[in-house]
């Protein structure tokens, strides 16, 4: 069972959405069960101004593009580097099984994809 706080960002995401002229544009997919997810950024300097998700996922790709993008709207791009794994996985707060690892990854590939 899902931690509650996992369950409340996939029933209310926040930052779900497309910026409309973003600074940058990511997508993946998951191979393994389709799941698809695109993020849209617009910075200024080096500042996330804003940073929104759009897709298909399941509860975890849900939650954990939600909780992320929470966590680096407003933040320097710098902060980019330092997001990682294990980060990702606090952020869940749950023990996730090693078959769902890809989804709740899922984001965090978007982002390494983010030329800085």
């Amino acid at each position: 069972m899902y931690k509650e706080e996992i369950l409340e960002h996939f029933k209310n995401p926040r930052n779900k959405g497309v910026i409309e002229k973003p600074s940058v544009r990511v997508s993946v997919k998951n191979a393994l069960c389709g799941d698809a997810i695109t993020l849209t950024l617009a910075i200024r300097g080096d500042k996330i101004e804003d940073i929104k998700f759009s897709g298909i996922g399941c509860a975890l790709v849900t939650a954990s593009a939600s909780l992320l993008t929470e966590h680096l709207k407003g933040k320097s791009v710098k902060i980019l580097n330092d997001i990682n794994d294990t980060f990702v996985l606090k952020l869940l707060g749950g023990e996730i099984t090693p078959a769902r690892i890809g989804c709740a990854l899922l984001p965090l590939k978007a982002l390494k994809q983010i030329k800085k």
